[in-house]
């Protein structure tokens, strides 16, 4: 099991990232904000243009840290990675079957039924917690609405069919996806999913938890030697990390949603922490993204048992347990890929 290192963010615009014996230094106008050391990091994720010098770069590779550079707005840009030292053979594997569509249908049927199934519950949870202040019909509506959707998953074996069954699993959840904000609902509330730009409060947190969420995952991937880049249910597309929003639909809804939630239920942030551009886009403030990210590494920390192995871990590393039971199906050590279900 690979030991959960900790992920530098650099949230501050117009900062430049140099090297420095075995430290990282963050410039600004020549001025030095900052100097850690790289010994303890695994990733380090950078907000805005400014860049990175090509010595830090090399570094970095070499010691499989990756460096990742996002928009102001949390938009993936880049990822910068040492050379492949993942397994050949594994990875011939993966492109065998990723080429096959039947092939990749049976695997990618997993990943949504995870995602369908967690959803679910979180509906059924919130039905469960807050009865009194929730459409209590309509939430059990949607729920057996997604257990048919699972049932018709878990025997799909053609992606377009299956795509289509994700789709409309999708459009039950978000008609309750409102409800589920229980607090400042003046100031936050959600319509339907808007991206690039994210086009009001709660579509920016979420757009910016699930670039983090693939960020997690694409290391995790790369880390037990698969390409992150070649997914069986997203297609290759140049810059996608198509296989990291394969495996990453199982927490979106559990982990990355829920996070959301829990950041506008609990008033960690506010109207406030909110900027609205010439253009409709929505954008967290600088302050507010530092609080986000904070309560973002501590959300990783928290332990739980792993429903298909057992094992107290923490909830940084389910990304590296699901990486490491994909490989493990890819091997033939497995007979089925097991997805995170999680109840």
């Amino acid at each position: 099991m690979k030991k959960l290192l900790n992920t530098l963010f650099v949230t501050q615009p117009d900062v430049y990232l140099s090297l420095d014996g075995d430290n990282i230094v963050l410039l600004k106008e020549q001025e030095k904000l900052g100097r850690i050391p790289l010994h303890n990091l695994e990733s380090v994720v950078s907000f805005g243009y400014t860049g990175a010098s090509p010595a830090l770069m090399g570094y970095c590779a070499d010691r499989n840290i990756s460096i990742v550079f996002l928009t102001m707005t949390g938009r993936f840009l880049a990822r910068v990675v040492g050379k492949s030292r993942g397994n050949v053979i594994l990875r011939k594997r993966q492109y065998q079957i990723a080429e096959d569509e039947h092939s990749a249908a049976k695997i990618a049927r997993n990943f949504i039924t995870g995602k369908v199934y967690n959803n679910k519950w979180t509906i059924e949870r919130m039905t469960r917690d807050y009865s009194l202040r929730l459409d209590v019909n309509k939430f059990k509506e949607v729920s057996n609405q997604l257990s048919t959707v699972i049932d018709e998953a878990r025997a799909c074996e053609d992606l377009d069919s299956l795509r289509g069954w994700e789709g409309q699993a999708a459009v039950n959840y978000n008609k309750v996806f409102n409800q589920m904000i229980l607090q400042q609902k003046d100031d936050f509330y959600f319509h339907s999913r808007s991206r690039r730009p994210p086009l009001d409060n709660v579509n920016a947190m979420l757009s910016l938890a699930y670039t983090l969420l693939a960020n997690d995952v694409a290391s995790a991937l790369e880390s037990v030697g698969l390409d992150a880049y070649v997914g069986f249910l997203h297609r290759e597309r140049p810059g996608r990390a198509s296989l990291a929003l394969d495996v990453m639909e199982e927490l979106r809804g559990v982990y990355a949603d829920k996070f959301v939630l829990t950041m506008i239920n609990r008033k960690i942030v506010n109207k406030d922490d909110f900027l609205r551009k010439e253009n409709g886009a929505v954008i967290m403030t600088d302050e507010a993204r530092k609080k986000f990210l904070s309560a973002w590494q501590d959300r990783k920390q928290d332990k739980i048992t792993h429903p298909y192995l057992g094992e107290k871990i923490s909830w940084g590393l389910v990304p590296y347990a699901q990486a490491l039971l994909l490989a493990r199906f890819l091997r033939n050590d497995l007979d089925e890929y097991p997805p995170f279900l999680w109840k």
